[in-house]
């Protein structure tokens, strides 16, 4: 079998139910002359620790020589192979095996048509903007990272709320008593964002959000700046008990009292595989599992009169659309 071309398969370790599955596209894969790697580590203890011919992957450098990261998971499982193709260009391709999967391009049970997608190289790649983020605290540099979806700045104890000053462009803009902040890409107006109150914001536009979380306050409504912003959060110096610092739900760092956190757009997207060029209005309808209950629509009516005058329409035939 040739190795000219190569995937890294992402599997969630703990969803036995994912690891039959993903034993056959292995299999289906090396079949169509692919071969797959992955981190030998993370899938000790599972049924793809002595799958034949699978190349164990550089953990230094998973990506290298690969085409597409594969994911079977959820946007956890997605959002942990951002973090090992960061830097490499490598898009990725997400299947569906969590909950709402946002980050997903398809559902589990498409898993044969992505398998023959994968080996035909039938997608498209859409490029995510990210962030970076820097912590300091006396004018010394204690943590930097990045994110896909948000960075949150939240209180360390769940009984007292955390005092921030929110500065956008170098100039304050309020100090707020919360529970914390979102700065969110518009990938992540769909996560941690939207459960805070803040707009869904489609992928294609360039901006960033920041989202107070239960602010006491009369000015705490969401915000939606330009892309080259520059965002920033101080930790009230007579805030007790400091704060936390976390990108993405999974890299955190806690903050003492007069820690500044600055937030500003990467120059590293994340690269997704997409099949199709649904509109994300579709995706919202999917995912939420929105009524879209009696919508007729122009494509709808376009069709209908093309059927000609003669013709009953649904509504006037009395048959139920939506």
């Amino acid at each position: 079998m040739s190795e000219s071309r190569r995937i890294l398969l992402v599997v969630h370790p703990n969803r036995p139910e994912v690891h039959d599955h993903a034993l056959g596209v292995v299999k289906r894969l090396k079949a169509a002359g692919v071969a797959v790697a992955v981190i030998s580590d993370e899938m000790r203890g599972t049924p793809l620790e002595d799958a034949p011919d699978l190349i164990s992957a550089d953990p230094a450098d998973p990506t290298h020589g690969c085409e597409l990261v594969c994911i079977l998971g959820g946007d956890g499982s997605i959002l942990r192979a951002a973090e090992l193709s960061r830097g490499s260009g490598v898009p990725l391709l997400g299947v569906n095996f969590g909950h709402v999967g946002f980050l997903a391009e398809v559902e589990r049970d498409d898993l044969d048509v992505t398998v023959e997608r994968i080996v035909s190289r039938q997608y498209t790649v859409e490029e995510r903007m990210t962030l970076e983020v820097v912590a300091m605290h006396d004018g010394q540099t204690v943590f930097k990272s990045w994110a896909l979806n948000e960075v949150t700045v939240e209180k360390a104890s769940r009984e007292r709320m955390i005092e921030l000053t929110v500065e956008i462009d170098g100039r304050p803009l309020s100090t707020w008593g919360c529970d914390g902040v979102v700065m969110a890409t518009p990938t992540g107006s769909t996560a941690y964002a939207f459960s805070a109150g803040g707009p869904v914001v489609w992928p294609d536009v360039e901006a960033m959000l920041l989202v107070p979380i239960s602010a006491h306050a009369l000015f705490a409504r969401p915000l939606v700046v330009g892309p080259d912003s520059q965002l920033a959060v101080e930790v009230v110096p007579r805030t007790e008990g400091g704060g936390v610092v976390w990108c993405d739900g999974r890299r955190a760092i806690d903050l003492p009292p007069g820690a500044r956190i600055q937030v500003h757009r990467s120059a590293d997207s994340v690269r997704l595989a997409r099949f199709a060029a649904s509109p994300f209005t579709d995706r919202l309808v999917e995912k939420f599992d929105l009524s879209v209950h009696g919508w007729r629509g122009a494509a709808r009516r376009a069709s209908e009169s093309a059927m000609g005058s003669g013709t009953e329409s649904d509504a006037e035939s009395g048959t139920e659309t939506g």
